[in-house]
């Protein structure tokens, strides 16, 4: 039987914190929800779901080692959107060091896949940074590195166009990318807490699915309902609106992600992979056809 573990979880009130806390309060692990708004709706709703939502800051070495005094397990992200890139890094190594200061047992960073291999990509080399610092610590680590999210199909850079029947991403049509459901990142660092030594000093990177933006325009349109076309964001339109994003997009085309899913699957049995199919499936699309175009003709 697993041990339950208790277990820190920074950036709870966010997306993929979230996906964590809420993987590791279904399978009984005690939940330390980190934020910098105890009052936030988020954080509400982790205490409803029995979470112990503590305030707390990044950057603020001494809250964080109060928050972890009592824990056995810290899950640590940064958020480049959020902070900027040299920030994110210098929360990550501050946060880490006082993981190590309050003698938490194990250490999960949240990196990105790829991150150790040279991309050039801003976002990936500044969680890289700290990856290098966590494995220099002297303490038990392990780097949860996923790939693209499912859910960038519906973030608020993307849903507009959806409404409108085009799913848009600056990748030719036929490039595979690899991509993972929130769900299933939440699950997998579970799987790593409890395994503990098991995967201690060890970088997993990993994914659920890997098909192309036609292929996704595809089961998007059964999954809503209505035809759902593929177009493809030319790089120079993208890169006007961020550099660090065109590199991304760029490395995607070039080389992109390379987890060996099937070997995962049967690696991690314990955790429910989704297909791309069985997320847009299981996806609440009636908000946005709420506010879907009439179908012509």
């Amino acid at each position: 039987m697993t041990s339950k573990r208790s277990i820190l979880v920074t950036g709870a009130t966010g997306q993929q914190g979230g996906a964590v806390a809420r993987a590791l309060l279904s399978k009984g692990h005690r939940v330390k929800a980190l934020t910098r708004r105890p009052d936030s709706d988020g954080a509400r709703h982790l205490a409803s779901a029995g979470a112990d939502v503590v305030a707390g800051d990044l950057a603020d070495a001494a809250s964080i080692v109060k928050a972890a005094k009592d824990v056995d397990t810290m899950f640590l992200m940064g958020n480049s959107c959020e902070a900027g890139l040299e920030e994110e890094t210098r929360q990550g190594i501050i946060a880490a060091d006082a993981a190590k200061a309050a003698g938490v047992g194990h250490l999960i960073y949240s990196s990105v896949a790829d991150a150790d291999k040279k991309t050039g990509i801003p976002h990936f080399e500044s969680k890289y940074l700290v990856e290098k610092h966590v494995a220099g610590l002297g303490i038990p680590y392990t780097i949860s590195a996923p790939v693209a999210f499912m859910e960038n199909v519906v973030a608020p850079w993307s849903i507009g166009a959806l409404r409108q029947g085009t799913h848009a991403f600056a990748m030719p049509p036929k490039r595979v990318l690899q991509l993972v459901a929130l769900a299933d990142i939440g699950a997998f660092v579970a799987a790593l807490a409890e395994r503990r030594e098991q995967v201690f000093g060890k970088r997993f990177d990993f994914a659920g699915d890997e098909l192309s933006g036609e292929e996704q325009a595809k089961i998007l349109s059964e999954a809503i309902g209505r035809p759902i076309g593929y177009r493809e964001i030319p790089i120079a339109a993208a890169r006007q609106q961020s550099e660090d994003a065109a590199l991304m997009f760029e490395w995607f085309d070039r080389v992109g992600y390379d987890v060996d899913i099937a070997a995962l699957r049967r690696n991690f049995p314990e955790v429910r992979w989704h297909s791309f199919a069985d997320w847009a499936r299981a996806f609440d699309w009636s908000a946005l056809e709420r506010t879907a175009p009439a179908a012509a003709g």
